[in-house]
């Protein structure tokens, strides 16, 4: 059985038992989340990323999920992506593509994949364009705060450094605050170009689940998590706090195993 804790300004936790288990809390999560957005507003926007995040997601191709979920209504965006060609081993597209995009009945013309053929700066400026007419449109919403889109969810992995999307510790792009989408040039993972969502349109979704699992990011979940005091660093990860959102941690026993443990229940 799954254990889940509020953590106060760092959402929900739940910790699984297998990695079974959290794929099938996941499925179950996303699928609720996309008939209620469907119910209230018609479409279900969704931004993915990368990594092993994509095969826990998997469960949706399979039943009840591949009959239950209305797919004609999902609208498919990338948190990150890599600038690389959308056949390559590290397109995080290819990835969608082959694990569930293939898989289910998602319209074509509402998978929005960013351009490969330019700059990562020329993709970035490009991604971020498309989405504002998307937000004209009300396909996405847009927030109440500012003028953020507002993505009905975002899925993130996190890396062993505390990375989320393709927002690595120190990098200045964890301070940008004007723009939707940015761009690297120096990933310290490869490939080093890449186009990445900015902290401000994180943090203005509906939804935001974290899926992280091994004990490898252990540490770094331990971080980006629990109150650990002013002189330890504040990884990415940590900087996710949805402003009028709810955030939401899928974990497995290893990357919980640093957790501090003392509150929590089933």
């Amino acid at each position: 059985m799954a254990v889940s804790e509020a953590r106060d300004d760092r959402g929900e936790v739940r910790i699984h038992e297998s990695l079974d288990e959290l794929s099938t809390n996941l499925a179950d999560y996303i699928a609720e989340l996309s008939e209620a957005s469907v119910k209230e507003r018609g479409v279900f926007a969704i931004a993915l990323s990368g990594g092993s995040l994509l095969d826990l997601i998997g469960k949706l191709c399979e039943a009840p999920y591949n009959q239950t979920v209305d797919w004609a209504k999902w609208y498919i965006f990338w948190a990150d992506e890599r600038v690389v060609a959308k056949n390559h081993t590290d397109s995080n597209y290819k990835q969608a593509k082959d694990g569930l995009l293939s898989k289910v009945p998602i319209v074509p013309s509402h998978v929005h994949s960013i351009n490969v053929s330019v700059s990562a700066e020329e993709a970035a400026d490009e991604y971020e364009f498309s989405i504002r007419q998307l937000v004209k449109t009300r396909v996405v919403s847009v927030s109440e705060i500012d003028d953020c889109p507002k993505f009905d969810l975002i899925l993130l992995g996190m890396g062993p450094d505390g990375h989320i999307a393709s927002l690595f510790p120190n990098n200045s792009v964890l301070n940008k605050r004007d723009e939707w989408v940015t761009f690297i040039t120096d990933s310290p993972e490869p490939p080093p170009e890449r186009i990445t969502f900015t902290l401000p349109v994180i943090n203005s979704a509906f939804n935001v689940a974290i899926v992280v699992t091994g004990d490898s990011k252990a540490e770094a979940v331990h971080l980006a998590i629990d109150d650990v005091g002013r002189d330890c660093p504040s990884p990415p990860a940590r900087m996710v706090q949805p402003m009028r959102g709810k955030l939401v941690w899928f974990l497995d026993k290893p990357a919980a195993s640093k957790l501090d443990r003392s509150q929590f229940s089933e």
